[in-house]
């Protein structure tokens, strides 16, 4: 006869996301750090009664607590029927972000608001997602076409490195035409799993003639939308949405692609287009004020050529065909 714990179920799993086990990668034991002062939290010692270090073991706190009929914020149980075992992680069955968006959503804050996931809102037609370019290899990197790489996504802007760009005719080839077929204000993200997955960029007028690494993705309002790009970054900046990647990323490091589990991802719907200009009005101003001064300098360093001083897509890149035209 198999011994089954009183926590038992047929019908449910249980399932933990703690976060630590009381070890460091090292192997060595992870003390609780007070984020007020910065030092140790100390305890007394059950056995010698002396001041020893508190262990950051928060799985093992999940078992106390699974043992004595209790829950944690990091201890559930979960349907059966809603478990597959190809995608046995325990984060992706953790609910907590995707309750606390719903009860945002219930909210005053939102009141007119709907829900949509990024793959219903693409079904829909209210947005478009693509996928990037490609990865030239690091010896066609000789050229005068930016190549945008995961790391040069950083707060919110598309930041061009000088040193790293190809070829147009090399541009042209990860284009499959003559133009990128990205366009001012167009939201990019890093598809792979990594710690600043969710944390969306926009690209700048002047900057759209660039390859992205295919390792990113591009959001943009389709013909249905009744919002523009500035709102679908205000909705997928918000903590309630950004918060819900924690459910899809399986790892910190970029070897592990996320797949389309992004497409589950949830965000508020306008309930029309004047109150999501409303809502989105700081990030408009913001973005737009930004692309007015780039203007501005370019215009002043392309009449006096007395500067170096490089501007990420200030360079303009030569093109031919229709988008030349």
């Amino acid at each position: 006869m198999i011994f089954k714990p009183s926590w038992f179920s047929d019908d449910k799993i249980m399932v933990s996301t703690a976060p630590t086990c009381g070890l460091t990668k090292g192997g060595r034991l992870l003390p609780i750090v007070d984020a007020t002062t910065g030092k140790r939290v100390q305890e007394t010692d059950q056995d010698t009664g002396e001041l020893v270090d508190a262990i950051d073991d928060k799985l093992l706190a999940d078992a106390t607590a699974l043992i004595a009929g209790k829950t944690t914020d990091t201890l559930h149980f979960v349907d059966r029927k809603d478990v597959d075992l190809r995608c046995a992680v325990p984060a992706y069955y953790d609910r907590r972000y995707h309750e606390a968006f719903q009860d945002a959503m219930s909210g005053p804050s939102y009141e007119g608001f709907s829900s949509a996931s990024l793959g219903q809102l693409v079904q829909d037609g209210l947005i478009t997602i693509r996928g990037g370019h490609g990865s030239p290899s690091q010896d066609q990197r000789i050229g005068d076409v930016p190549y945008i790489k995961v790391s040069d996504l950083r707060a919110g802007l598309v930041n061009i490195n000088p040193t790293n760009r190809i070829p147009l005719a090399v541009a042209k080839q990860f284009w499959g035409g003559d133009s990128s077929q990205l366009i001012a204000f167009d939201l990019i993200c890093p598809e792979r799993t990594s710690k600043n997955i969710g944390d969306f960029c926009i690209l700048l007028p002047g900057q759209e003639q660039v390859v992205t690494t295919k390792e990113i993705i591009v959001i943009r309002p389709g013909e249905a939308a009744n919002f523009d790009a500035f709102y679908l970054l205000w909705a997928l900046s918000l903590k309630i949405v950004r918060d819900q990647w924690k459910r899809v990323v399986f790892m910190q490091t970029n070897r592990e692609d996320v797949g389309k589990r992004y497409l589950e991802i949830e965000i508020p719907v306008p309930p029309s287009a004047e109150r999501a200009a409303d809502v989105s009005k700081a990030f408009r101003d913001y973005y737009q004020s930004i692309a007015t001064a780039r203007e501005n300098l370019i215009a002043y360093l392309n009449k006096d050529k007395a500067h170096h001083f490089f501007v990420s897509g200030g360079e303009p890149v030569e093109v031919t065909g229709e988008e030349a035209s």
